[in-house]
């Protein structure tokens, strides 16, 4: 109750403090290489969330920005290259910006999850950004279209409906996923346990590749997502947009509309989504119960005003996702309940039978920027509650996980002087989960962590240095279960530490030439799963045992990247290794099985995975290359692999990534009457993965899966339509992905090669509207 006072006295302070600033508009031009006038060019100054477009002049205006303050500006058109700018909004008079015509889709964009927003050219953080347009390809989540298309990361998948993000070989609580600026806090440890974050809400997105445990904390040693929510419009204007699409693999439709509008600087942001699928098809059979149907509803409500920013967002997420408990002997018999075979018709009903999953997910947070003379101070204070409910014969769930999550974040930025921009941090959590099913994994628990940081970045001439440090606390609080007069969990209390450091360089040769290195170490406190499991849990169809005493992970890392941007080529290649002191993993040993008996009295055997630690050392290389020869031909690769050595016990590590290749060949005609018309084939290359932990996992091996598709926009009157096809795995290969939990080996290592294919030809045809209201 004293923290929620203290940041409500402070919201309260920063409101007062910061209402008596100026009001001022912020006009200027767009044009080309020639002064030509660029009217539809986009205006964007992220760290205020504002844009606007410029009108058939190419002029633009934004209001009720504050008088003062320096942020950066980003200026965007087709067809030319990205411009991005530092902007003192105090002396900022009538601008103009001059755009280069480019066929290369720029890589200088800005980045906004770093500890200081700035060009990606100029940030030392392995970074790439997926637009919206790239989100609106064909895929079945929004972990999934960033493993399309973006190197280095993957995807632990249980079908089409779950997907969890792993970067250069890190999943689970070594990723972060940030939405609306706040930590998502879902059960990660789960291995069946997904991101409960609508598919179709983020605009734009940021993977970053590496540590970032400075400015986060404690779980992020891969890397974060960075999910960021569509900008508010200029002040009096209305705008959305309506999207469906239809999957023909599993049957997925979906559809979400969203409206946004800023009225005199009250801002408002409305968004509804709904997608619902049958069970997805392999090439051979279909796998039953593996539809699900989820729904999503979020919403923001601010003010823009002259002292900066208050934005109240909230969403709603639920999730019902089917799952189906094959029996090894029974091979790809599959029978339901009864004993029946499945039907055509049990496979294509959207009716889930059980056992399945229910999950939900209620978030509520205040994001703010106030603008001081001295500085800026961005506040996000953020509650989570996060309920999932397994159901295995009713709808009465066996197991309930009953997560509430309490953050706070503040960050200070003094204004840049000389080339300086210091920043300091402060950050806070408290968690507390309770068991209200009849059946348990983990007991219940609480958590306390606290961080603070600083850092600092220096630009002068075509470098930039940074450099930070950061000290963490976190304690973990277990509670004693006695069931039936024995102990099923023990009491505990762990209290973590950590002092961690990076530093950054970049060197930009020329306009089209730079060079960026981190390097730093990171730590991640072990979660309550890992020290304290003692049951069954039923989504992964384990037997899973904590230990008290495991230590923190520590991590120390380095990477390099070289980007090239020329008018005709963009490439990039990056190399990293990250040694991992005190890993934590669960491991199963071949006939370590333990019998539980069920609820109707009969008995499971079920694989008993226990959690230890061992030394590891991820090492690899990951980049892309893009070709235009001609205004017209896109032809774009990226390729990744990971190493992953367990060198405690000398093997590899078990369950990554293998390595890929994926080439995508893109032609984009002028058709008259129509708009950004395209067509592409492209060919994913997966190598064979034959480095795993053959104590109880299996290797995969390669294969190639042939897409392709084509789009354009047409117009109703004023009314762009945007069309697309698309179709993956049109040759309907058999395969099993390296990470899929369904692989052989995953369901039971007591028959290593009992294994469930991924899903086969998908052809996915959709709709996209883009709305201007007002």
């Amino acid at each position: 109750m004293k923290l929620k006072l203290y940041f409500m006295a402070l919201l309260l302070l920063c409101i007062q403090a910061s209402a008596f600033a100026n009001l001022i508009t912020l006009k200027g031009k767009v044009v080309d290489n020639t002064n030509q006038p660029l009217p539809g060019a986009t205006i964007t100054i992220p760290d205020l969330k504002i844009s606007t477009q410029t009108n058939l002049d190419g002029e633009f205006s934004l209001d009720g920005l504050p008088s003062r303050g320096r942020f950066i500006v980003q200026v965007q058109y087709v067809g030319y290259r990205t411009l991005t700018q530092w902007t003192d909004l105090s002396s900022a008079a009538n601008l103009v910006f001059t755009l280069q015509p480019s066929v290369i889709e720029t890589r200088e964009v800005v980045i906004t999850g770093t500890p200081v927003s700035g060009n990606s050219k100029q940030n030392s953080t392995s970074a790439t950004t997926i637009t919206r347009d790239e989100l609106l390809r064909p895929s079945t989540n929004i972990i999934d279209a960033l493993a399309q298309q973006v190197p280095g990361v993957s995807q632990i998948t249980t079908g089409p409906s779950i997907s969890k993000p792993v970067i250069r070989g890190l999943g689970y609580n070594r990723v972060v996923t940030l939405s609306n600026g706040i930590k998502q806090q879902g059960q990660q440890w789960g291995d069946e346990h997904g991101i409960e974050i609508d598919q179709y809400g983020a605009d734009r997105i940021e993977v970053l590749r590496g540590a970032a445990s400075l400015l986060y904390g404690s779980d992020a040693l891969g890397g974060v997502i960075n999910m960021l929510e569509p900008l508010t419009p200029p002040s009096g204007q209305i705008k959305g947009e309506f999207l469906t699409n239809y999957a023909t693999n599993n049957g997925l439709t979906g559809s979400s509309l969203m409206l946004t509008g800023n009225e005199d600087g009250f801002v408002w942001r409305a968004r509804g989504s709904y997608k619902n699928a049958h069970s997805f098809k392999t090439p051979d059979y279909y796998f039953p119960n593996s539809g699900f149907n989820e729904t999503n509803i979020s919403g923001m409500l601010g003010l823009n005003k002259q002292w900066g920013y208050s934005h109240l967002n909230f969403s709603y997420f639920r999730n019902n996702v089917g799952l189906y408990e094959a029996e090894p002997e029974n091979g790809l018999n599959f029978v339901n309940e009864d004993g029946e075979p499945f039907t055509d018709d049990d496979y294509k009903s959207r009716s889930l039978m059980f056992p399945r999953q229910d999950i939900r997910h209620y978030k509520i947070n205040l994001d703010n920027n106030f603008i001081f003379h001295s500085g800026f101070l961005k506040l996000n204070l953020g509650y989570q509650k996060n309920q999932r409910r397994e159901l295995e014969e009713s709808l009465d769930p066996s197991l309930f996980f009953d997560l509430n999550t309490y953050t706070a974040d503040a960050k200070y930025y003094l204004n840049e002087r000389n080339g300086w921009q210091p920043v300091f941090g402060i950050s806070t959590e408290i968690g507390h989960s309770a068991n209200k099913g009849e059946e348990y994994v983990v007991p219940d628990y609480d958590t306390y962590g606290i961080g603070a940081f600083v850092y600092i970045k220096k630009t002068w001439d075509n470098n930039t240095f940074n450099a930070g440090i950061r000290y963490d606390y976190k304690n973990n609080k277990g509670k004693e279960l006695i069931e039936e007069g024995e102990e099923r969990f023990a009491a505990f209390t762990n209290d973590f530490s950590n002092i961690s450091g990076a530093l950054g360089f970049t060197h930009q040769f020329n306009e089209h030439l730079n060079f960026k290195a981190n390097a730093g170490s990171a730590f991640r406190a072990p979660n309550p799963a890992e020290l304290a499991s003692n049951g069954v849990h039923e989504g992964s169809f384990r037997y899973e045992i904590g230990r008290s005493n495991l230590a923190p992970e520590r991590s120390y890392q380095a990477d390099a990247t070289l980007e090239l941007d020329t008018r005709m080529v963009s490439a990039s290649i990056g190399i990293y290794e990250n040694y991992i002191h005190n890993f934590i993993y669960a491991a199963n040993t071949p006939g370590d099985v333990r019998e539980v008996e069920e609820e109707d009295g009969s008995t499971g055997v079920f694989d008993v995975y226990r959690y230890g630690q061992v030394n590891a050392n991820l090492y690899g290389f990951e980049g892309n290359l893009t070709l235009h020869p001609v205004s017209f031909i896109h032809f774009e690769n990226t390729f990744g692999y990971t190493h992953a050595q367990n060198n405690t016990l000398d093997r590899p590590l078990a369950f990554i990534p293998a390595g890929t290749l994926k080439n995508t060949l893109r032609f984009e005609p002028n058709i008259k009457g129509l708009k950004q018309s395209y067509i592409y084939v492209g060919i994913d290359n997966f190598f064979k993965q034959s480095r795993f932990d053959n104590t109880f996992e299996t290797g995969t091996d390669g294969y190639t899966l042939l897409n392709a598709g084509l789009g354009t926009t047409v117009r109703f009157g004023k009314q762009p339509v945007k069309l697309y096809v698309a179709g993956n795995n049109l040759l309907d290969k058999k395969y099993y992905d390296a990470l899929s939990r369904y692989k052989p080996g995953r369901i039971s290592t007591s028959d290593p090669n009992f294994g469930i294919y991924n899903p086969g030809r998908n052809i996915t045809f959709g709709v996209y509207l883009p709305l201007a209201i007002k």
